[in-house]
């Protein structure tokens, strides 16, 4: 004898599927692709750049840059535009749905991260906490 079900359960064939939006881990704009195009043309042995956060300053955490050789093996790799950028596996909820600028003035010259999740900054700007 069979053991009655205790929960049912139907299956239905769906002809349109509908996709969730997922946001992009990193985006990067025009000013940002040309600047680290750039960058790594003058390192041509390297493969993008890796974007990492550690814990420093007044607010909890500090965005990283730096060159990659090679693709970790729990990076998320952006390809944007020609160029590649591998998010840290410790950064990668921090910067989900981040856009990376790059901006040029009279004094600074600096990659700019606005994140979508940080709920604070310190007053230089530097530090973040999520």
């Amino acid at each position: 004898m069979a053991a009655k079900a205790a929960v049912g359960a139907t299956v239905r064939a769906v002809s349109k599927k509908r996709l969730t939006p997922q946001r992009a881990p990193l985006v990067l704009t025009s000013a940002a692709v040309s600047k680290v195009k750039a960058l790594l043309k003058e390192k041509p042995d390297m493969l993008g750049l890796k974007v990492g956060v550690r814990t420093r300053g007044c607010n909890g955490l500090s965005y990283t840059l730096d060159y990659a050789t090679e693709k970790g093996k729990f990076d998320e790799e952006v390809v944007q535009d020609g160029v590649k950028v591998f998010i840290d596996s410790k950064a990668q909820l921090t910067l989900l749905g981040t856009e990376m600028d790059y901006v040029e003035s009279k004094l600074t010259s600096e990659f700019i991260f606005n994140n979508p999740n940080i709920k604070g900054t310190c007053g230089c700007g530097e530090s973040f906490n999520v």
